[in-house]
């Protein structure tokens, strides 16, 4: 499954869910404690969206956007429901 994601790096805590604006595709907010350096933030985003999506973090790829904060990640056999439900959660 491939998702658009925003992300907020240097947050207070590491959360996924909650919508980034309201056009379409949705895109998916995601905040991680990593700064945005050296990759850090990156490798964040892999391992929260892994946790989110109860998969190995080896199943999640970004595939564009890597110096952005808007970006396309690839989720191997990721659940349209679960998607759906982080999407619709309020932080």
């Amino acid at each position: 499954m491939r998702l658009t994601v925003r992300v907020y790096p240097k947050a207070r805590t590491t959360t996924v869910g909650g919508r980034y604006g309201s056009g379409e595709p949705p895109v998916l907010v995601v905040r991680v404690a990593a700064p945005a350096s050296d990759g850090r933030a990156n490798e964040a985003v892999a391992r929260a969206l892994a946790c989110a999506f109860d998969r190995p973090s080896s199943t999640v790829r970004i595939i564009t956007g890597h110096t952005q904060r808007t970006k396309i990640v690839e989720v191997d056999d990721g659940d349209p429901i679960r998607l759906r439900q982080l999407l619709d959660k309020d932080d």
